[in-house]
């Protein structure tokens, strides 16, 4: 078992510099967000006035409505425009904006402050997925596609797991704005790794070939 462990290590190691940033980008993005994610229906029941099962079920689909929506427009755009520095810039702005926006929490106290954040929150939500997976599929390795998505979503799914035990301890002890502050910080770190993929941004990508049809 070690061995296989140490070779897997080693796997994350060798592999493009821009998959390896991502993926560690997105393991804290997802810890971050499972310190609160499993507990959040029990945050609005306690500090939303009016809060509820309803509130937290219409505040999850004004989430998904809203990013499902401006992803496709945010899809076309960067597609659309050549060369990776747009997709980096709106990768940037979502990552970010995801990781600075559950302060909004600490002074949300009724239900459409809360929808008006989670709307918020889908926008930016719209601008990193697309472009991060954009970045992701263009630097995969050859012939290790199945391997580097493999190692996303075992190390993703391995730290949202961690942190979800974590943050419902931490909401018991300490209580919920330190969690929402550790959700902060820990998303604003795996938001820095993202920065750090620019040198490797292609300015241009050659456009391919129209085929002309007789």
């Amino acid at each position: 078992i070690m061995s296989t462990v140490y070779r897997w290590a080693l796997g994350i190691k060798n592999i493009n510099p821009v998959v390896r940033l991502l993926i560690l980008s997105d393991v804290l993005m997802f810890s971050g967000a499972g310190l609160l994610g499993p507990i959040f229906a029990l945050f609005i029941d306690e500090f939303i006035v009016g809060g509820g099962p309803t509130v937290a079920g219409i505040s999850a689909t004004i989430y998904l409505i809203t990013k499902s929506i401006l992803q496709i427009p945010t899809s076309m755009l960067i597609d659309r425009i050549a060369g990776e520095t747009d997709d980096y810039w709106v990768l940037l702005v979502g990552t970010f904006g995801l990781a600075i926006f559950p302060l909004a929490y600490l002074f949300v106290h009724t239900p459409i402050q809360l929808y008006i954040v989670q709307g918020l929150f889908g926008v930016m939500a719209a601008a990193n997925f697309p472009s991060y997976m954009a970045i992701f599929t263009r630097h995969i390795d050859k012939n290790k596609e199945g391997l580097e998505w493999g190692m996303y979503y075992t190390l993703v799914d391995l730290g949202t797991a961690a942190t979800a035990v974590i943050g419902a301890q931490l909401a018991t002890l300490i209580g919920y704005q330190w969690v929402i502050i550790g959700v902060v910080i820990t998303k604003c770190i795996g938001s820095c790794l993202v920065v750090r993929i620019k040198p490797y941004m292609n300015t241009f990508v050659q456009p391919q070939p129209r085929i002309r049809h007789s």
